[in-house]
């Protein structure tokens, strides 16, 4: 079947290969390739063999893009890329935005959401986060700052609590949180839990969890996304490809480890036909994974 070849070809490539071959593709039948994907294909088989042909930052544009203009604003899909992205990915993804959409990402966000999830957001698509510099002496006063912030909840220490989680250095918040449970007595996630709701309380945990361990919280998401919520397949498409090149192997383990059943398994259980070949295929699973 040619849909099988097609899985073959373009989830046993790497991104760059891919890239090749739709070039080898436009030059040998003067063809774009992800036009005649879209046009041939249908449904979620679609949307993966499509995902694929795009480098890793315009697919983030392209799923900003729709999550913002869609129907709907797709909260959960701009919590997990702006929680996660690193500071250059964030510059690249802004680029692709602009070129693919003729559109300011910032603009658009600005516009599309409110409140304190909004700032937030705004603040992450910056790209202004510290890197690889931690100040031990500022610890404790910054992780004081957050406890206030948990406390009082006004819209200042909102502010003060967005700002630290957005700018400072994942090796500065990881003394943070640990100075913050000597403060509080309290895990920093609970706090924020019993503290705020909504959306702003979804990303800040983001922020938090992607901190600790970025392979972990995609476990996470995906565990949620495939049993919460009857299989979304957005998500569990937009991460595997988003991440296939990057930890998949180590939210595969994460996700066996705290779950108890594979990854494999689970989209086994929950997707057919062509689809499932497809997510199967970039899951890369090993033979007990069944």
């Amino acid at each position: 079947c040619e849909k099988d070849v097609l899985i073959d070809i373009l989830t046993q490539r790497c991104n760059s290969q891919r890239l090749m071959i739709a070039e080898a593709y436009r030059d040998m039948y003067g063809r774009d390739l992800i036009t005649d994907l879209k046009e041939n294909l249908s449904h979620h088989f679609k949307e993966v063999m499509v995902g694929l042909m795009y480098p890793p930052a315009s697919y983030d544009a392209h799923e900003l893009w729709h999550a913002l203009k869609g129907a709907d604003t797709e909260e959960n899909c701009l919590i997990d890329i702006l929680a996660s992205r690193s500071n250059m990915e964030i510059f690249q993804m802004k680029e692709a935005y602009l070129m693919q959409y003729n559109n300011d990402l910032q603009q658009d966000i600005d516009s599309e959401t409110s409140g304190h999830f909004r700032d937030t957001l705004m603040n992450l698509a910056q790209g202004t986060r510290i890197e690889g510099y931690a100040d031990p002496s500022t610890a404790a006063q910054d992780a004081m700052i957050l406890w206030e912030a948990c406390q009082q909840k006004t819209g200042e220490h909102k502010n003060m609590l967005q700002m630290i989680l957005c700018n400072k250095s994942y090796q500065q918040l990881w003394m943070v949180f640990q100075e913050f449970q000597n403060i509080s007595g309290q895990d920093i996630v609970d706090a924020i839990n019993e503290c705020y709701d909504g959306y702003f309380q979804e990303l800040l945990v983001a922020i938090v969890l992607c901190v600790r361990d970025k392979p972990s919280y995609f476990a996470y998401r995906l565990y949620n996304a495939i049993h919460d919520f009857g299989f979304h397949n957005k998500t569990v498409i937009r991460i595997l490809i988003a991440r296939s090149e990057i930890d998949l192997m180590n939210i595969r383990q994460r996700y066996k480890e705290r779950y108890g059943k594979s990854l494999f398994h689970d989209i086994k259980h929950f997707a057919s036909g062509h689809y499932e070949s497809a997510l199967l295929a970039i899951c890369a699973g090993d033979a007990e994974d069944y």
